[in-house]
């Protein structure tokens, strides 16, 4: 068996073409906010893509730039004031920050109608409580790619490895709101590959390069591998994609897989922050 590989780019274009028709409907543009403190590579990297591909989809780019030792309580000042700004539909505060700042603090500000990495308090308890919100980009585009696939979850084993509030937690909660039954695993996980061996669809989520290989995948389950690394071969997930894909049935590469889906549901989610606006 070799598994078939579920292409995140071809995925995420169509997602992106199916925005830019999204705000070209609207009455004005979405305006997206991106917040970058400091200057990590990464973190500057997967904000001038967010930006570019804003500004591909016909919307507002309104970034801001604050300096790596701003103090808790201007970085709150610019947030308050983005969060105000009626041209400002949609706000993201690029992670992690300086160690200064308290990062949940300063996304509890953004309001929860803005929230489109869907990390606020209220957004968190909007998801938990099945009700109407903003999700978490990276969990949503999972699920996208899964619908694209015609993977039925309704019924089925589904086990995430990982519990980050940014995606495990959500994973598992957007899993059971499709009638999934949903395990999760994390560091304290007594066997992971046994655990992991029950799925229909696995989700790993948990930032170690390489920890799920062969002999914790059950031979046609569908495996999505979220992790990203730089290594000195070059880059990996957090499944070993040489020997998985001889077991599974389908298989996100790395990368090309979950990453454009990402930043393809910033988009989509910018234009439902528009909608209700």
């Amino acid at each position: 068996m070799t598994a078939t590989t579920i292409d995140g780019r071809a995925v995420a274009a169509k997602v992106r073409a199916e925005v830019a028709r999204d705000v070209a409907a609207l009455p004005a543009p979405p305006g997206l906010a991106t917040v970058l403190v400091g200057d990590d590579p990464a973190s500057a990297v997967y904000v001038r893509s967010k930006r570019r591909q804003c500004v591909e989809a016909g919307m507002l780019d309104l970034h801001r730039h604050l300096p790596g030792d701003i103090e808790q309580s201007a970085a709150a000042a610019v947030v308050d004031r983005l969060a105000d700004d009626p041209r400002v539909t949609a706000i993201l505060l690029q992670l992690p920050l300086p160690p200064q700042l308290d990062a949940a603090a300063l996304i509890d500000r953004i309001p929860p109608e803005k929230d489109v990495d869907g990390l606020t308090e209220s957004s968190a308890g909007r998801l938990a409580l099945g009700r109407p919100g903003l999700r978490p980009c990276t969990p949503t585009g999972v699920l996208a790619l899964l619908d694209e696939h015609g993977v039925a979850l309704a019924g089925a084993h589904a086990v995430v490895v990982g519990r980050s509030d940014l995606v495990g937690k959500p994973m598992a909660q957007l899993l059971l709101g499709r009638d999934a039954t949903v395990t999760v695993c994390h560091s304290r996980t007594r066997d992971l590959a046994a655990t992991c061996r029950q799925a229909d669809v696995l989700v790993v989520a948990a930032g170690v390069p390489h920890l799920v290989t062969a002999n914790a995948v059950r031979p046609g389950a569908t495996v999505i591998d979220v992790g990203i690394h730089r290594t000195n071969a070059g880059l990996c997930g957090d499944v070993d994609a040489g020997s998985v894909r001889a077991v599974a049935g389908a298989l996100t590469p790395v990368p090309g897989g979950v990453g454009p889906m990402t930043i393809a549901m910033l988009l989509r989610n910018t234009v439902a922050a528009a909608r209700a606006h």
